[in-house]
């Protein structure tokens, strides 16, 4: 049987002498810098969210101000485009009171002018015609007698030319007859139908409806 251990009276059961702990200490001048260092960091996330916040307010009244651009113009481009129509449509029917006062000077000045050109496509069309019978008003039929069969026998035209006047004619209009064909120049019908394209064409431009 094992001897029972010995009670050894030299240790001492007693509190425990108090453990020294040491507090690690930063020197001022590190602590001071590594406040500095933070206070910095902290300035310069700030100023970081600053600007990224006033960039996209910048960009948010920016995209704004570029719509209410793009329906401006919108709205100006509309109100030019009825301006330019406008224009357009009044400036045909001052080309075509401009073009009917030249016409009747030109009338006045030339009154076979016209009668010439015509009668002068034709004879060239009709040279195995008999006959041709060309009517103007009365004032003319001296005149144009004389210079329709110059034209006549210039385009090697060998058929009969009767020329005639006529009162119920206007001046510088004409009726050129054939035996199987005729054609006439009636300044009044003429103009009625370029006066009916015109108001068309400026009815469309204007909006309105015809």
């Amino acid at each position: 049987m094992a001897a029972p251990a010995k009670f050894l009276f030299d240790l001492d059961f007693g509190p425990s002498a108090p453990v020294k702990t040491e507090v690690p200490t930063v020197p001022l001048a590190d602590h001071e810098r590594a406040l500095a260092e933070a206070e910095m960091r902290g300035y310069k996330n700030g100023m970081a969210a600053a600007e990224v916040q006033a960039r996209t307010e910048a960009e948010r009244r920016t995209a704004a101000a570029f719509e209410r651009i793009a329906v401006g113009l919108a709205g100006l481009d509309g109100r030019l485009t009825g301006i330019q129509q406008r224009l357009e449509a009044e400036a045909v029917e001052v080309a075509v009171e401009v073009a009917r006062k030249l016409a009747s000077a030109l009338i006045a000045r030339e009154p076979l002018g016209e009668i010439a050109a015509l009668a002068e496509g034709c004879f060239r069309e009709l040279l195995a015609a008999p006959h041709v019978v060309v009517r103007v008003h009365e004032s003319l039929y001296a005149e144009a007698k004389d210079r329709l069969q110059e034209i006549a026998r210039s385009r090697g035209f060998e058929g009969r030319l009767v020329v005639m006047g006529e009162n119920d004619l206007a001046v510088g209009d004409c009726r050129i007859e054939w035996a199987d064909g005729g054609l006439v120049r009636e300044r009044a019908t003429i103009e009625a139908a370029i006066s009916d394209a015109v108001d068309r064409y400026v009815a469309i431009r204007r909006g309105g409806e015809h």
